[in-house]
């Protein structure tokens, strides 16, 4: 790869800085793409020994490289995304990808197929930790940054993506502790 290759892919990388999220930081500002993908890398590296059957350094570039596709399209809620902006952001990713030194294309376009196909274990775990990473996060958010339907979307999601591991679905039950802690103890009500 040549440097200024190296130097056209760090800049558009660099989008997802800037890149707001839907949540927020314990403080209340808003998260960013890159804090996210940082964090659920962060989940990847920590639990090498929990998964040592797993090849975690594919999983940690699954987690590093999840969301660049947001480069182009912005963030959009889960909830609130629709298929056209999934076929948008895939199209518009895809010619990005298609567009880079061919190594690190390859590279992409295998680990972005495998993400989607949700097969293989790696693929299973990264899942997982995308999706419990927004959990965690919401749990430290303010709860006057939640939207309403995050109110049950945070006690319900997740638990599909997480089954595959009596480890993560332990996790998942010790996130959801923490969701109807903050709740009760946020809204004075008994969940």
């Amino acid at each position: 790869m040549q440097a200024r290759e190296f130097l056209d892919i760090l800049h558009t990388a660099e989008k997802l800085k800037d890149t707001p999220r839907h949540c927020t930081t314990s403080k209340g500002r808003r998260e960013s793409v890159a804090v996210h993908s940082w964090r659920v890398s962060l989940m990847a590296l920590l639990l090498k020994n929990e998964f040592p059957d797993l090849d975690m350094d594919r999983v940690t570039a699954m987690c590093i490289i999840h969301d660049l596709g947001e480069c182009f399209t912005g963030d959009i809620p889960t909830f609130d995304k629709t298929d056209d902006d999934r076929r948008r952001e895939d199209m518009l990713l895809n010619e990005w990808v298609a567009s880079l030194p061919e190594a690190v294309s390859v590279e992409f376009a295998a680990l972005f197929d495998e993400m989607n196909a949700r097969r293989s274990a790696e693929a299973k775990l990264f899942n997982a930790l995308d999706k419990l990473e927004a959990l965690i996060q919401h749990n430290e958010s303010p709860l006057n940054t939640w939207s309403e339907n995050e109110y049950e979307l945070n006690k319900t999601y997740a638990f599909d993506a997480a089954a595959f591991s009596d480890w993560l679905t332990e996790l998942r039950k010790e996130i959801l502790k923490d969701t109807i802690s903050k709740l009760e103890s946020e809204t004075n009500l008994t969940y």
